[in-house]
């Protein structure tokens, strides 16, 4: 049976072969090595980098489905909530989030009294008005504020703040627009496990803005401005 020859070997593989056996590398061997070490560095940069992409994705994703989360990304106990009126045909809507009693005593406990209050939890209580109107004796311009209080045993204010977007317990008292007492309601007839902001007895362009917790009901009088 006769022998079949070995398969033609290209000059360049005899090269390389007889390079390496004489361990002396030549020119064309150095730069074929260096463009599939070139070619191994741009496939893990590129690696690395749809790595980091999905990961901020993944954050982006975390972070959104968080947005009602502290800063350890565990859900916060205080639901948010939202108050709304139509005066004179434009809407007046107040944003807050929800404490719970949790059998705490509050005002004159864990809300201080003759002390500013968040008047909610979590972020900063947010007032937007479409129209100009009447809290008190106050004239609030359309526009988007803050709203704080100022709980006492007997005369209690409602503070309404020109900064937006802050935590509930920054509050920076150069930006009051200004500030209106509030009267006494009715004492709930059981006490109230979750704090509410409401809109009540709204007659035309004219209602009352209440705050209720635990045994306290206090309110203020809110009507569209005059022009």
């Amino acid at each position: 049976m006769n022998q079949q020859p070995p398969p033609a070997i290209s000059r360049e593989l005899q090269e390389w072969c007889s390079l390496l056996r004489e361990r002396r590398p030549s020119p064309s061997l150095i730069f074929a090595v260096k463009d599939f070490d070139l070619m191994l560095q741009k496939k893990l940069l590129c690696t690395i980098a749809s790595l980091l992409l999905g990961s901020l994705a993944t954050l982006s994703l975390q972070a959104q489905e968080a947005n009602a989360s502290n800063d350890y990304g565990k859900k916060l106990p205080s639901p948010p909530a939202k108050a709304h009126v139509e005066l004179n045909g434009k809407l007046v809507t107040i944003d807050y989030n929800t404490p719970f009693m949790k059998g705490r005593k509050i005002f004159g406990g864990l809300v201080p009294y003759n002390e500013v209050w968040r008047t909610g939890a979590n972020p900063a209580t947010t007032l937007k008005t479409e129209t100009a109107i009447m809290i008190g004796d106050l004239k609030v311009p359309a526009g988007t504020y803050t709203i704080y209080s100022l709980p006492s045993e007997t005369q209690w204010k409602l503070i309404v703040n020109k900064q937006t977007g802050q935590w509930g317990t920054v509050y920076n008292e150069p930006q009051d627009l200004g500030r209106t007492d509030m009267q006494k309601g009715p004492t709930p007839a059981a006490p109230v496990e979750q704090f509410a902001i409401k809109f009540e007895n709204t007659h035309g362009n004219k209602t009352e803005l209440h705050l209720i917790w635990e045994n306290t009901d206090v309110f203020v009088p809110v009507s569209a401005a005059s022009k």
